[in-house]
């Protein structure tokens, strides 16, 4: 496995199916140009989903032009209450990608404990991948994944799945725990979206460039994830050719990283408490409660992580996209917006924060400087 991977849900033509004379000719060849020039610079492994609309079909026009073992192709299929349905979606993966089989088939989003059941209860999704591995057409069996901590570690403790797309980055660590399960059970780490997710590093704000120096912020990332060597790949949303290069400095770099990140890190976090003070910095999270256990649903951790962003490190951009996806993404990114919290009795759930008394005015805060229009997810655009 590459320590980077393509990931296919950027350069692909329409969110949602069509036939293949439909797909614009300049689109076409930009993808077949992106997929030439990853393989070109050691990117083989091209990963994709039966979500990403038209991405498959695309694909199956360049993928079959390549020496088959050549490429890791990884496609993935949401789990459904019917197995009938997965199979059905995962044949017709199969026949868009125009291959025989897939070296990686991902339960995509196990983001709830119904999912995970749906997916390994006896009969369920998990049983006929087995089958499809059974007969030649998938090789290896991991799972995505968008939800919380617990539950992902759970679903790696079933000792079911070869390996887990799961977010992380320098900004997001708190999955951590769940790559050292993985760790313990054997299975590769694929990194979600690290350059987007992790901060649309793509379009840094001026603070973070300046903290990331000699570094830009998209390299010290892929750097900072890298050095663990927990971790195994990191998915680049390539768009068109050119959105390799910034990322493939990190390869020259890689052998540096002990020299080259400690003072990075410890810049980032002294202009971190430089802002927000060092006690919330080193204990804002502490007995924060789910949004399953908050009083309207209200995600307060993910809200007042978001706030530390925009105020540390300028990332008002970001924390703004992601902010305004709350209520709007279901379970891909769950839990309400803090704009009603004056009408929420929080004094409950935050029994257990050492910040109970001033939260509720921070999550304020946070709607003020953050709220706005409504976002919606890749997919429902």
């Amino acid at each position: 496995m590459p320590v980077f991977s393509c990931g296919g849900m950027r350069y692909q033509f329409k969110w949602k199916d069509m036939p293949a004379w439909l797909i614009p000719k300049d689109n076409q060849r930009n993808l077949e140009a992106t997929i030439r020039r990853s393989i070109e610079v050691g990117i083989n492994h091209i990963e994709t989903a039966r979500g990403y609309g038209t991405s498959e079909i695309q694909l199956g026009k360049i993928l079959p032009k390549f020496p088959r073992d050549q490429l890791i192709v990884q496609t993935k299929v949401s789990p459904k209450p019917d197995p009938k349905e997965f199979l059905r979606q995962f044949e017709q993966s199969l026949k868009f990608l125009n291959l025989d089989y897939v070296d990686l088939l991902g339960v995509h989003g196990i983001n709830t404990p119904q999912l995970l059941q749906d997916s390994i209860r006896p009969g369920g999704c998990m049983d006929v991948a087995r089958q499809l591995q059974a007969q030649g057409k998938v090789r290896f069996i991991g799972f995505s994944t968008h939800g919380a901590k617990d539950l992902i570690v759970k679903t790696i403790e079933t000792d079911q799945f070869d390996y887990v797309n799961l977010h992380w980055y320098y900004i997001n660590q708190f999955n951590w725990t769940a790559i050292e399960a993985a760790t313990r059970h054997d299975m590769g780490v694929f990194i979600i979206s690290p350059s987007d997710k992790g901060g649309m590093l793509y379009k840094p704000p001026r603070r973070l460039v300046e903290l990331c120096k000699p570094l830009s912020p998209m390299v010290f990332n892929d750097l900072f994830c890298l050095s663990h060597p927990q971790v195994h790949t990191l998915s680049l949303g390539a768009s068109r050719p050119s959105d390799f290069d910034e990322h493939l400095k990190a390869v020259e770099l890689l052998d540096q990283v002990d020299e080259i990140l400690p003072p990075i890190v410890a810049r980032l976090e002294a202009a971190a408490i430089a802002r927000l003070g060092e006690d919330w910095f080193k204990t804002w999270h502490i007995g924060l409660p789910s949004h399953e256990e908050t009083p309207g649903g209200v995600n307060i951790p993910v809200i007042l992580w978001l706030r530390n962003l925009a105020i540390a490190y300028d990332m008002v951009e970001y924390a703004k996209m992601r902010y305004n996806l709350l209520t709007n993404a279901g379970h891909w990114f769950p839990g309400a917006k803090a704009n009603q919290i004056r009408k929420i009795n929080l004094q409950t759930c935050l029994h257990r924060s050492p910040h109970a008394d001033t939260i509720p005015t921070l999550l304020e805060d946070a709607d003020q400087r953050l709220g706005g229009t409504t976002v919606k997810r890749l997919s429902q655009q």
